[in-house]
């Protein structure tokens, strides 16, 4: 079982924090929505940023675009951090993740955060990130919910990156997917109501 040494001096422990809480907080979905003459996605939808909810615009290309630059925010700002240390760059894919969930240049009301916790994943672990993309697509093709493949991939993450050894990643990524878990409170519900959304589902 692998555990980083953590002797870095506080201050740089936050620096790599908040680098990446800004790099997090880039509102691509936002931008990219109003680059392309559709307004404010927060206006429709569940109103957040993220790629679901700019798939609610019909643009499925806009969509994609959104899901890969919050992948790849978090995806970069954990290889940037590295540069310096292991340690430096959990905490910028933690702060990543957080910038992409409470942005504060939108008065900290962002996306769900899942496309940003798996670029994280695949900047740290990429043996996670092969986990998390199977289970997603399995539960997905048997339920057609993406909320829930998503859920309980966030759930398999924690526990196979534990199993692999990679102890300070894996208890990252546990307090990352009880993150994920309240963020999507209300899928929860509606999952529970049976009035969730299916994948393909029409209006």
């Amino acid at each position: 079982m692998t555990s980083m040494a953590w002797q870095l001096p506080l201050p740089i422990l936050f620096a790599a924090l908040i680098f990446g809480y800004l790099l997090g907080s880039i509102p691509f979905g936002l931008l990219i929505t109003r680059a392309a003459g559709l307004g404010d996605v927060r206006s429709i939808g569940s109103g957040n940023i993220g790629a679901t909810n700019v798939l609610r615009t019909g643009n499925r290309k806009l969509a994609a675009l959104t899901l890969l630059l919050d992948a790849l925010k978090g995806t970069a700002a954990v290889l940037l951090a590295r540069l310096y240390a292991p340690e430096t760059a959990l905490l910028a894919g933690f702060g990543a993740f957080l910038g992409h969930l409470f942005p504060i240049w939108l008065g900290f009301k962002g996306g769900k955060g899942v496309a940003t916790y798996l670029g994280v994943l695949i900047g740290l672990a990429w043996q996670g990130a092969l986990v998390f993309a199977v289970v997603w697509l399995l539960i997905a093709y048997l339920t057609r919910y993406s909320s829930l493949a998503a859920l309980i991939a966030a759930i398999g993450v924690p526990v196979a990156l534990y199993v692999l050894g990679l102890r300070d990643i894996a208890i990252l990524f546990a307090i990352m997917s009880v993150i994920v878990f309240i963020k999507h409170h209300a899928n929860i519900s509606r999952l529970l109501a049976g009035t969730e959304s299916r994948i393909g589902a029409k209006g």
